[in-house]
């Protein structure tokens, strides 16, 4: 898989939905002069899963000529918020009114230990579960007695060294395959920060649930299995070590953390070139992934099972590596930035009933208060915020930007909540849209894509089928675009299409809001491409009465 992931790199241009984008603000519900139709994008980077330097195909070394622009019937967005109320809130300067500031500070006050989402990621069988699990147990999230009575139940189900994980699994099925099923979810303390574990699963029939937690995440951390074989296994073709790398790097992940994990199997016994080894092979790729090995990758030896190199330091088991741990790691790690006073956005990773609607999710704007009144997009609507639960299923009064939370809402069915919708205030609403265009870079796949192709669109926590209903123009090195609809795009190649949902998403371009603007499509279970979404086509009003 590597060798085909180099040559798509090869022919890939300077991408990378980790660019900087501008603030977020709503657009005015007035009806804009004109629209470029399919305007040619600006110069930008998106590093889609590996795809960094793009070299065009012989055919098209050539120059592309620029097609001018063609104006388009203007388009009317009646979902988005009047611009004017969104401006009356921003001084001059546009900056915060001092009672926003004072809110701000109110709220730091009151969630003063940051809070970073981590994801563990890998191939299936690295240890993920068992690290969580580990973690849990050294931060005093779960006490002796309970794992105690974990290895009790392990033992007896001849599943002796299973038990660690067992804190993260917690369902029979996932305790009696051994495999995560589901993206778990649990919380650790330390001095510094407060983090929320996503444990992915590492089985490539449940990717989809891994993305919808890559969607969630602040920092990910690859385990990688040292044990003999094992490596071998999940770096190449078909293993999900690069998958899930590639995922995370799309998702918007930035720094990636390389667990190297099982360091005292038999047959590694904390063997330097053996972690040398690893390093080795997997450094190439990533750096073709979009990350920088020299500051956004940090790789550290451990053992999930004893906790060697996870809370404190691996000591004299490890005398050649004098770094950190892996706690200690995360809580050195740069702040995330948040906007704590953004327009709210909440997309929703799960809902289900439990004396009232529940849902769950990643607040990754602005902040919530209980009693507060919301609106659920694209349905459109109202509830109210009747309960808050943050940590441990502690109650809270408030949760702000980058927070992982469970909310239980009044005024609505369970029934009209569904996983990929987004909670958002009142006031500004997000866009739900059926059609969009997109950049989109194609990844791996041995089909010919032409009008008309089918494949199944994530975008943030939402799954959704869609079809190319048109290619618009082909993109070379030099963000040029073709003068003429190209009539079909292969691997390796970038192309500006027209996207058509098969219902209305909650979307954004991805210059305003890049959380909700980045997607990944997939079909027959693989990753085939990835992309960014530059227009809004239509903007659609859900009826309240679907």
């Amino acid at each position: 898989m590597a060798k085909d992931i180099e040559n798509v790199i090869k022919k890939t241009g300077e991408m990378s939905l980790n660019a900087k984008a501008k603030a977020f603000v709503p657009r005015s519900s007035a009806t804009p002069t004109t629209l470029e139709a399919a305007a040619a994008p600006k110069p930008m980077s998106i590093s889609i899963g590996g795809l960094s330097d793009f070299q065009p195909s012989p055919a098209a070394k050539e120059p592309v000529p620029i097609a001018p622009s063609a104006p388009v019937a203007p388009a009317t967005e009646p979902v988005a918020a009047p611009a004017a109320e969104f401006d009356a809130a921003l001084v001059a300067d546009g900056s915060l009114p001092d009672n926003a500031v004072a809110e701000e500070e109110m709220l730091l006050d009151e969630h003063f230990k940051e809070h970073m989402n981590v994801i563990f990621i890998g191939h299936v069988d690295a240890g993920k579960s068992t690290l969580g699990g580990n973690i849990l147990y050294l931060t005093d999230m779960v006490d002796k007695r309970t794992m105690e009575k974990y290895e009790r139940e392990a033992k007896e189900a001849g599943r002796e060294s299973w038990y660690l994980s067992w804190a993260l699994d917690t369902n029979q099925e996932e305790r009696a395959k051994g495999k995560t099923v589901e993206c778990g979810r649990a919380f650790f303390e330390t001095s510094k920060r407060r983090y929320t574990i996503l444990d992915a699963p590492g089985h490539k029939n449940y990717v989809p649930n891994m993305v919808s937690g890559a969607a969630q995440a602040d920092v990910a951390v690859l385990v990688i299995s040292a044990r003999k074989g094992e490596f071998e296994t999940g770096f190449e073709r078909g293993g999900q070590t690069c998958e899930h790398a590639v995922l995370v790097k799309t998702a918007g992940v930035r720094t990636l953390v390389v667990a190297i994990n099982k360091m005292d199997d038999p047959t590694v016994g904390w063997d330097k070139s053996r972690y040398d080894e690893i390093i080795t092979k997997l450094t190439p790729f990533l750096k073709k992934t979009g990350y920088n090995p020299k500051t956004n990758v940090i790789f550290i030896p451990l053992s999930g099972f004893t906790g060697a190199g996870v809370k404190d330091r691996v000591g004299n088991a490890c005398p050649w590596y004098q770094g950190a741990s892996l706690l200690e790691t995360l809580d050195g790690l740069q702040a995330v930035e948040r906007k704590i006073n953004g327009p709210l956005r909440i997309p929703i990773s799960e809902s289900y009933c439990e004396m009232g609607t529940i849902v769950s999710g990643k607040i990754e704007s602005g902040h919530i208060c209980v009693n507060q009144k919301v609106m659920i997009m694209p349905k459109r609507r109202v509830c109210e915020i009747s309960n808050i639960y943050g940590m441990n299923e502690a109650e809270e009064q408030s949760a702000i930007s980058g927070d992982n939370v469970r909310i239980k809402l009044r005024g609505i069915k369970d029934d009209v909540v569904q996983n990929g919708f987004v909670i958002v205030d009142c006031k500004y609403p997000s866009h739900s849209i059926c059609e969009f265009d997109a950049l989109l870079a194609i990844y791996e796949t041995k089909k010919i894509i032409t009008t008309g192709f089918k494949s199944v669109l994530h975008v943030h926590t939402a799954t959704e089928e869609i079809i190319l209903s048109k290619l618009l123009h082909k993109v070379n090195s030099k963000n040029q675009r073709s003068r003429m609809p190209p009539q079909f795009i292969k691997q390796g190649e970038m192309c500006i299409v027209r996207i058509q949902a098969s219902k209305p998403i909650c979307v954004e371009c991805f210059s305003e809001f890049p959380q909700l603007g980045r997607f990944t499509l997939r079909d027959e279970g693989k990753t085939i491409a990835v992309g960014k979404i530059l227009k809004l086509v239509n903007t659609n009003t859900v009826n309240t009465a679907n």
